[in-house]
């Protein structure tokens, strides 16, 4: 039977909970850096988002490919909306929270975002304090641009971090308004403009121009992934993810699983020393990875059958629920032109209990999801009950970069001063 997150709840009095009982989310990364390991682990994640290095994309060589994006196609963007609903948003703040929260469209804040509840990167404004109008108008520009199950998506992680922090006794630090919220540019129809939110297990980058959009990248997480009380009781994040992923991995015959499974434990012996990392854990494309070269892995769509392919391309549509119609369909038309070179790798076991982590990757997609250890529970090892999931598009269109410098001209390093 898989493993119950109760199982794992720290006593009140250890140390991990009680040490920071008194502490908000700024001295609470100052007590974690007076660790040398967790300081050592940020500081790597700061020199890589400050790094001089202009916004290349992940590649699987280290050079982009070409000619994949191209711009001025109406894909049905509902621009006017999503740009309504930021001019509403900046007119509810005031002038030292607008000034906060506006940025260049090229600034090296988009690179900012990450997951864990340390609060290093400290732009935009924080939902936690600021007004209920301010809330409310950012859930209304979040409503605008991304699909019904993608803004319940989004609201279903905040709750459960609010949850979270009730369970393990630290509100103060993990609450449904640990996030920050930024905008890029000027908001209008024709573009371009963007907006990202992001804290505990949540990152959103939205980019508008004209009838095009680009959301990516994005983070969904949940510690544990499931409400079992109160009034929230049965919400419950990634199941379908996590049983169509299971599902296909079944599907394959021996000489495909061989080539599709990496490992067959989640944690293997076998594994190169550097492949965990201790922040997150089999994730490749997480936080500050922009430029990360990741390579190919496991089996190629040209290995499937037809009925797999489809049941790839399935799993691939399962990780873009949370974009609007237009934008989905756009991106499931790019998904299917580039089967032939799209990669399906499986790390762990394949039992109705096994933690497991599994990417889908391809000149325009790059798919993961991974079971984690506990950190705010007691799990040591990965558990299914904590699941972080994630979407990029490789090759140098996160954030919209290579979208923007076709329409435009403009290079977008997002590199400069923050």
């Amino acid at each position: 039977m898989p493993s119950d997150f109760r199982d794992h709840l720290f006593p009140p009095d250890h140390p991990r909970l009680s040490a920071f009982r008194s502490c908000d989310p700024y001295t609470y990364v100052d007590a974690l850096r007076r660790d040398p390991f967790v300081d050592k682990v940020l500081s790597g994640w700061m020199e890589l988002f400050t790094s001089p290095e202009a916004l290349r994309g992940i590649t699987t060589d280290g050079r982009p490919l070409p000619d994949l994006f191209a711009a001025g196609c109406d894909e049905g963007a509902e621009a006017k909306p999503a740009a309504d609903a930021a001019l509403a948003l900046l007119e509810t703040l005031g002038a030292a929270e607008r000034d906060r929260v506006l940025h260049p469209l090229d600034s090296r804040v988009w690179r900012a975002w990450m997951n864990p509840e340390m609060y290093l990167n400290r732009y935009g404004v924080r939902l936690e304090e600021t007004g209920e109008d301010v809330r409310t108008r950012v859930l209304e520009l979040i409503k605008a641009c991304l699909s019904p199950a993608g803004y319940r998506k989004v609201r279903d992680v905040m709750t459960v971090n609010g949850f979270l922090g009730d369970l393990v006794g630290l509100p103060r630090l993990l609450n449904e308004h640990s996030y920050n919220i930024n905008i890029f540019g000027t908001p209008s129809e024709e573009g371009p403009w963007g907006w990202n939110l992001w804290g505990h297990h949540l990152a959103v980058n939205c980019l508008l121009i004209g009838g095009q959009q680009v959301l990516t990248p994005v983070f969904f997480g949940a510690e544990p992934n499931m409400i079992d009380r109160g009034e929230n009781a049965g919400l419950s994040l990634f199941d379908e993810q996590e049983r169509a992923g299971l599902a296909f991995v079944r599907s394959l015959t021996g000489r495909q699983a061989d080539q599709a499974v990496l490992y067959d434990r989640k944690r293997d012996p076998d594994m190169p020393a550097d492949r965990l990392h201790p922040g997150d854990e089999l994730h490749l494309g997480g936080a500050f990875q922009d430029n990360r070269v990741i390579p190919y892995e496991g089996i190629a769509g040209t290995e499937l059958n037809a009925t797999q392919q489809e049941s790839l391309l399935e799993l691939v549509d399962l990780f873009l629920d949370y974009q609007p119609d237009h934008s989905r369909a756009a991106r499931r038309a790019d998904a299917r032109r580039h089967l032939a070179d799209t990669h399906f790798c499986w790390i762990g076991g394949r039992g109705d209990s096994d933690p497991f982590y599994f990417r889908v990757q391809s000149p325009v997609l790059l798919a993961e999801l991974d079971h984690h250890a506990g950190v705010f529970l007691a799990n040591a090892e990965p558990e299914k009950f904590h699941t972080h999931t994630l979407v990029r598009t490789p090759n140098g269109n996160d954030y919209g970069v290579e979208l923007v410098r076709r329409a435009t001209g403009a290079p977008q390093r997002l590199d400069g001063p923050v």
